[in-house]
């Protein structure tokens, strides 16, 4: 399995210089999502993978969360076995660990959880280092896939959550916000990541951003156009959508009521081309938003000693002993 990403443009507003792309590069396309938590990765993840196998595409869905649910939904709410848990078995057993330990089917769609630490027992970025080394042993290189599909948190600051950004593992990275500040935030860290990576001789790119739960506020289509990131799907706040995904149902079902949604970020999750964003300011992204919403009025007002250690603290009389001149 190879390193290789589109290079043709589609038309969802994409900036114009793509990435260079290495000549060496094979077919498959591996390609990292991220998002703060709890922005619905895992829902926008499942959903896609199911609609990109009906769509004839053979696609391997990783979650890379130490929360190991990335899945669920697609299983309709059974949790993987993950492979970190399941190779520490294994290795107490004296056994090998086997794809059908780890690697789950469901109409035409193969899903894994790397998995991660026991809570308070370890760094979650390296578990996925750790499960990632697993993945190569069972030999993930060789692996024939049309796309596989990485679910990261957003917290890029850990070395082991922007491993794919730092490694080249992936050609183009999708982030999943909404029109909130704390999920712009995050988008835009791993805007500033991905343009680090590339001073040090990276080559992943930026093929867009999914807005979920699109409230219609606008603010997440600011950022995206002021980043120079496309917007590939934007799936609305909407009731019918909230309850099927809390009920662990997949609704980019072919036929069904949100299927053109999904087929169409499908689509464009295919052939956008990796491109170099532009992340915004601090300021800049706290400007997206009105300032009653951000507290921009606020004045910041410096501290003083007193302040600090109370006025009767400081006026103790001092021991200090001082010699006059002789």
């Amino acid at each position: 399995m190879g390193n290789s990403a589109a290079n043709t443009a589609v038309n969802v507003g994409l900036p114009e210089q793509p990435v260079p792309v290495s000549e060496s590069a094979k077919d498959t396309q591996i390609i990292a999502i991220y998002g703060k938590g709890g922005i619905g990765k895992s829902f926008t993840l499942a959903n896609l993978s199911y609609m990109m196998a009906q769509q004839g595409k053979k696609v391997l869905l990783i979650g890379c969360d130490p929360k190991s649910d990335t899945t669920t939904l697609l299983f309709g709410g059974k949790a993987c076995p993950t492979i970190i848990e399941t190779s520490a078995k294994k290795k107490a057993a004296g056994e090998p660990v086997t794809i059908g330990d780890v690697c789950f089917k469901r109409d035409g769609v193969f899903a894994m959880e790397l998995g991660g630490p026991e809570v308070g027992r370890g760094c979650g970025g390296r578990g996925i280092i750790h499960g990632f080394e697993l993945l190569e042993g069972l030999g993930f290189h060789e692996w024939d896939f049309d796309y596989v599909l990485l679910d990261f948190l957003g917290d890029v600051v850990c070395g082991g959550f922007g491993l794919p950004i730092a490694r080249d593992m992936c050609q183009k990275v999708i982030v999943v916000g909404s029109n909130d500040l704390q999920s712009l935030y995050v988008a835009n860290n791993v805007c500033s990541a991905v343009e680090y990576f590339r001073g040090l001789g990276g080559n992943v790119g930026v093929a867009g951003i999914v807005i979920n739960k699109d409230d219609g506020t606008g603010e997440a289509q600011a950022w995206a156009e002021q980043a120079g990131v496309p917007v590939l799907a934007s799936i609305p706040a909407n009731e019918d959508i909230r309850r099927k995904s809390a009920a662990y149902q997949i609704v980019g079902m072919p036929g069904g009521e949100w299927a053109p949604l999904f087929e169409g970020l499908g689509t464009n999750v295919a052939e956008a081309p990796p491109m170099r964003p532009k992340p915004l300011s601090a300021d800049a992204l706290l400007n997206l938003f009105s300032g009653d919403a951000v507290g921009r009025d606020v004045v910041l007002e410096p501290a003083t000693v007193e302040d600090m250690c109370g006025k009767s603290s400081l006026d103790k009389p001092s021991l200090e002993v001082i010699y006059d001149d002789v």
